[in-house]
């Protein structure tokens, strides 16, 4: 709110100082997005004229936003060879573009677009892989048939992403690896939906972290906790989800945690966290997921269902690698 607040403050000012007093309404109310692109391309060209090496030095040195990832090329690829060779049957990997329509995070989602570096070109840099696998299931779930007649979609990505706002705290930084699941389908009636495909990304994520251990990670206890979103829903949660987990997986913990406030708005029915600790007893908040409306809204069809979760796959490499 207070980026807002100040971004606010600054626009109103160059309004003034322009002596156009109507001038945002212009550019983003009465110029069309072909012709703002347009007008944006030729005023970073002629920017551009005028910029040193020395200029672009001091650029790549100060902006947060290009400088390199903390992490290798070669860690990060062993990584997602584990990743991938754990996936469930049926999922399908994507490499997906850096960018993404705009409005893809702030249309979709109750994200501000301040926190999304949006570009000249009516695109804006991808900083959810969520956001955008569910326009892929909703793209590919039109095409596939009617109501009953589509199968679940299934999409995984490992991507990089940037986000405009200012992290703290260590290992936060403007850019970094996610890896995204996103589950579609149709309601299938008793949660059963829900129940399977909950079961089913959580159940990966264990496996993929006690297989982690045996490529060196220094994976201690983890703990699983789920938030019901929805009344009525936690001892639906508790006995077809948190049980059968608990039997196969022995080395995690399992919770409801029925005050958590974050998620709230922005999932629907229940959502879950991962959070796992390093042999020095600090604890690393790494999974999320949720069930949210996106396909329902991105197709107009109110029994589609869609549940999405990401990793925080670089904070993993740098806490917990040997």
């Amino acid at each position: 709110m207070k980026d807002r607040e100040r971004d606010t403050r600054i626009a109103n000012r160059i309004v003034r100082d322009s002596g156009v007093p109507d001038l945002l309404e212009v550019l983003s109310e009465r110029i069309n997005p072909t012709d703002l692109q347009s007008l944006l391309l030729e005023v970073y060209r002629r920017r551009s004229v005028g910029i040193s090496p020395a200029a672009v030095l001091k650029q790549y040195q100060e902006n947060r936003f290009v400088r390199p990832a903390q992490i290798s090329p070669r860690e990060s690829a062993e990584f997602d060879r584990l990743v991938f060779s754990l996936l469930p049957e049926g999922f399908e990997l994507l490499e997906l573009s850096p960018v993404s329509p705009l409005g893809s995070c702030s249309v979709l989602a109750t994200v501000d677009q301040n926190n999304v570096v949006a570009t000249s070109r009516n695109t804006e840099v991808c900083a959810d892989p969520t956001n955008v696998l569910a326009l892929e299931c909703a793209d590919r779930r039109k095409h596939s048939g009617n109501g009953r007649d589509r199968a679940d979609t299934r999409l995984c990505a490992s991507h990089r992403v940037l986000r405009a706002q200012l992290f703290e705290g260590p290992v936060s930084f403007a850019h970094f690896r996610v890896l995204t699941l996103c589950t579609a389908g149709r309601d299938r009636g008793h949660n059963r939906f829900e129940i399977d495909a909950l079961c089913e990304q959580v159940d990966f994520y264990l496996r993929l972290l006690v297989e982690s251990r045996s490529a060196g990670f220094r994976v201690d206890r983890i703990r699983v906790t789920m938030t019901p979103f929805a009344g009525g829903q936690a001892e639906v949660l508790e006995r077809d989800v948190i049980t059968p987990l608990r039997g196969r997986h022995r080395e995690a913990s399992f919770g409801l945690d029925e005050e958590r406030q974050t998620g709230r708005g922005y999932y629907l029915w229940a959502g879950f966290q991962i959070n796992v600790k390093d042999p020095e007893g600090r604890e690393w908040f790494l999974i999320d997921g949720g069930f949210t409306d996106w396909t329902e809204k991105l197709m107009s069809d109110r029994k589609e269902r869609l549940l999405v979760s990401g990793m925080g796959t670089e904070r993993f490499l740098l806490c917990f690698r040997s």
